[in-house]
């Protein structure tokens, strides 16, 4: 790859450039969204009343309320607020502290030599000391991932840990750690090249009080089936770009537990990670409490496995839903120290709200539509794509130059993204439903 050596970010920094606060970029972003969604109510206010003669107008207000004003504006904060987005330039391009990586494992066999394997070709200066935590493994995770610490030369450490659950096996490992920087990586995740490096710059070139780095996380298996090249998108767009705004105002809301680095002592007056179904979430949420900052890296990007059936990957969101909510629960929003924060935490009261009229109003409403009722879904709806198409084409201009500057290629998934805009969100918001009543309700936990 090129530039591998040279000190300088491969993100070339624009020059001459005034730098703008974040607080500028806050209120001129949140102007902006709020004249958007006025413009949004006066146009759509004939759709409104139509609607209201038929389900009246307090049930109309809430359903489209739910279904294109509150997402209409925090959509157009995104857009603005990533327009101005610059990443600052990294004070030390290759930083060379000892680290430690945690790998809970359970019946990773098949995955986790390959995972070692990339470990061994980072381009980090610094010593890289690899704690695999067997977490009651019924296969060779344990021997297999011995057996690639020889053979790729690495420092590999196997532990076992029988009592199950993620969030025990990362903290078996985290009592044998002593460097003062942790990432946790998900055993059948890889890395690029210069994943870890640009972790630790990014950590070494923010204020003190940045506890944790999130990666970026990318998908692996896009060519699998359909479900695969569409969640392609949801990474490679929808999540990287809303953990750039969440970086952006310094708040990024979930450190994943797939790819992400930590300070030591902040994971250790934490108190680990804890007992939860979103151990991840809760964690970074008791961090940002704590006033404590979390940062994501675009440019250090890592490649995991995606759910391959429906009906996984309908378990996953569901999890994640679960895992929100714990956090909410337990981190209220209006208690965060930090005004950004509040906002961005407060934005996860709205998703069950945003969720239940995805689900229950605009599904059947489009299902309607197919029979020529237009009661919610019609021809105003329709205004609503070029915006979609216009936020996605600017998102997907700065993913291609991050992918640029890593020497990495934006594969041409057509298909994928065709059905990533018109059907994924009706996977996403019916799964994230059940997921807030297994959580209303207490059901049984599954990680899987």
């Amino acid at each position: 790859m090129k530039n591998r050596d040279t000190k300088k970010p491969l993100l070339k920094k624009e020059k001459n450039k005034r730098y703008t606060p974040v607080a500028v970029k806050y209120v001129v972003s949140s102007i902006c969204a709020a004249l958007w969604t006025g413009f949004s109510i006066w146009v759509s206010l004939p759709w409104l009343y139509e609607t209201a003669h038929i389900i009246s107008f307090p049930l109309a207000l809430f359903a489209i309320t739910g279904i294109a004003y509150i997402p209409g504006y925090i959509n157009f904060f995104m857009v603005v607020s990533l327009l101005w987005d610059r990443q600052p330039p990294l004070k030390n391009n290759n930083p060379s502290m000892d680290i430690t990586v945690l790998i809970a494992a359970r019946n990773e066999e098949k995955t986790i030599g390959n995972t070692i394997k990339y470990l061994k070709e980072q381009d980090y200066s610094g010593n890289i000391r690899v704690l695999v935590i067997d977490n009651g493994s019924a296969d060779r995770t344990a021997v297999t991932a011995r057996l690639a610490g020889q053979e790729y030369g690495m420092d590999v450490e196997v532990l076992r840990e029988d009592n199950p659950g993620k969030f025990n096996a990362l903290n078996r490992g985290l009592n044998e750690t002593n460097t003062e920087l942790v990432i946790t990586l998900d055993a059948d995740t890889i890395l690029h090249k210069s994943a870890v490096r640009y972790l630790a710059a990014r950590y070494v070139s923010s204020p003190e009080n940045v506890c944790a780095v999130a990666g970026s996380v990318l998908v692996r298996n896009s060519r699998k089936n359909l479900l695969t090249r569409m969640q392609e998108w949801d990474y490679f767009l929808g999540i990287a770009s809303i953990k750039r705004l969440q970086g952006l105002y310094q708040g990024t809301l979930v450190a994943q537990g797939a790819f992400s680095l930590y300070k030591r002592e902040a994971l250790l007056a934490a108190g680990g990670w804890p007992d939860a179904i979103g151990e991840d979430i809760l964690l970074t949420w008791g961090m940002l409490n704590r006033g404590a900052r979390v940062y994501f890296e675009p440019l250090s990007v890592a490649f995991t496995e995606v759910p391959e059936s429906l009906g996984a990957l309908s378990r996953q969101r569901s999890r994640w839903a679960r895992g929100m909510i714990e956090a909410l629960r337990k981190y209220k929003p209006w208690k965060q120290p930090m005004l950004y924060t509040r906002y961005l935490t407060g934005v996860n009261l709205l998703m069950p709200y945003l969720d239940i009229c995805y689900t229950f109003f605009w599904l059947p409403g489009l299902v309607l539509a197919f029979f020529g009722i237009y009661w919610i879904v019609g021809l105003m709806t329709l205004l609503v794509l070029p915006l979609i198409l216009i936020c996605f084409w600017s998102l997907y201009l700065y993913q291609k130059r991050v992918f640029r500057a890593l020497n990495l290629r934006v594969r041409k998934n057509y298909s994928g993204f065709i059905m990533y805009v018109l059907i994924y969100q009706m996977i996403m918001s019916p799964a994230s439903v059940a997921g807030y009543i297994q959580e209303l309700f207490g059901t049984k936990r599954r990680w899987k």
